[in-house]
């Protein structure tokens, strides 16, 4: 035992080397979280909902990750990468990030704007013209021709398209009707889109919608290369993303995990129908507005590019001030609550704004979970998660796969975070 006990202590004494140097490696340093004011026992709250969660049978995996000042101070996985599944979640697992992909995108689209392609103020038709002629919806069929969309539109959720989920109203049954999210090619979608009424005219009210796919044409149209050779030349291979895609690479299959649903009906996890599974392969459009694959630590690296005012590393994407205007409020204050209680679930949170890309909290004190103002944000279908906060200097994300999920897993996350601060920044 004499020579057994001190090799032990050795690797036990290593392995959180390995850890900072894996991490630095990255370009993010891995520190105590007591060097940026938080507690690390009180961060071991976060593994503890997780494992809560998984025991009662509310997720099956999660990977968490919280950075403060650029470092991080938190990041692990929890449970297995599937239903029924013994292989254990691992903090490369790959994700289905859908909607966060629309902060990427906006990105791309503010990169070309800074080198000068385009106003936010030009009407979308002027570089995608069959959006030209668009009319908005009547019921009486006597359908009124649009004021021309403007790029700021597409960004901020107001252009008066809609999504297509359910077919509660004749516009979103008309996206239904023709598949439009499962178009064949970019231009194919267009083709369609442009075909249908807008269900509101442009720039009335906040509508979360097809927009951001939209804009991720115009991303192509404008640079003549797709949306994945712009991300892959502009964005993930500057910053050092080597995880994130549209498609699938083959080797890396064994890290991608399985996706779920809640069921209603049964009350319990259960796995995809066939029907609604993306195998992210042979990718036929790439969705500006959902259609990526991640990792935390790749999630991440863009969130600290963002945070410290677009550079991470020694790569700029964007100035600093084109950030901080990105994550400003876009929105009136009628055209944020036009339609709220119409159309609650395609609405914004309480005390949540809109900026270019990015939900943006306004009133802190209306959001219903411990927030900061100026804090930005999004989420996927999934019940993925990511925000920055600028005023604490803080990024998290939760990353997990679970469709319709019914539970506040965004809100649980915020308040294991935040009760980890034992300084606040400005203190």
């Amino acid at each position: 035992m004499r020579f057994f006990t001190p090799r032990r202590a050795i690797v036990f004494a290593i392995i959180p080397l390995l850890l900072v140097l894996q991490a630095q490696a990255q370009g993010l340093p891995m520190v105590k979280a007591s060097e940026v004011g938080m507690s690390q026992q009180a961060l071991q709250r976060i593994n503890e909902m997780t494992a809560r969660n998984i025991e009662a049978g509310k997720h099956v995996g999660y990977v968490t990750m919280v950075a403060r000042h650029g470092k991080i101070v938190h990041f692990e996985a929890a449970g297995t990468t599937g239903l029924n599944s013994k292989q254990k979640m691992q903090k490369d697992s790959l994700f289905r990030i859908f909607s966060m992909t629309k902060p990427v995108t906006t990105v791309a689209a503010m990169m070309l704007y800074e080198d000068g392609l385009f106003q936010l103020s030009d009407p979308v038709s002027n570089y995608i013209p069959e959006l030209k002629d668009l009319v908005v919806f009547a019921e009486d069929g006597e359908h009124t021709p649009a004021p021309a969309i403007t790029i700021e539109q597409l960004m901020t959720h107001t252009a008066g398209f809609t999504y297509g989920f359910t077919r509660d109203h004749p516009v979103d049954a008309q996206y239904q009707d023709v598949q439009l999210l499962r178009s064949g090619s970019s231009d194919e979608f267009i083709k369609k889109l442009a075909a249908i009424p807008l269900r509101f005219e442009p720039g009335t009210r906040y509508f979360y919608s097809v927009a951001t796919d939209v804009l991720g044409v115009l991303v192509e149209r404008l640079s003549g290369q797709t949306l994945a050779e712009f991300f892959a030349e502009r964005i993930f291979q500057p910053l050092g993303m080597q995880d994130t895609f549209f498609e699938v690479p083959e080797n890396k299959l064994p890290r991608f995990v399985t996706n779920h649903v809640w069921d209603y009906d049964a009350q319990k996890i259960s796995l995809i129908p066939p029907e609604r599974r993306n195998d992210y392969q042979n990718v036929a459009v790439y969705s500006g507005g959902g259609g990526l694959v991640s990792t935390a630590m790749d999630y991440m690296i863009f969130c600290e590019m963002l945070r410290a005012g677009g550079m991470y590393n020694g790569t700029r994407l964007l100035s600093p001030k084109t950030v901080q205007w990105m994550t400003m409020d876009h929105l009136s204050e009628q055209v944020r609550k036009h339609g709220a209680d119409e159309f609650p679930s395609m609405h914004l949170y309480p005390g949540q704004s809109f900026g270019l890309g990015f939900g943006v909290i306004i009133k802190p004190g209306l959001s219903q979970v411990v927030s900061s103002k100026g804090e930005y944000s999004w989420g996927g279908a999934a019940d993925t998660k990511f925000w920055i906060d600028p005023e604490e200097d803080l990024v998290a994300i939760i990353l997990t796969q679970l469709m319709q999920s019914p539970w506040e897993t965004r809100h649980e996350m915020k308040v294991a975070t935040y009760q980890a601060l034992e300084k606040l920044a400005g203190d």
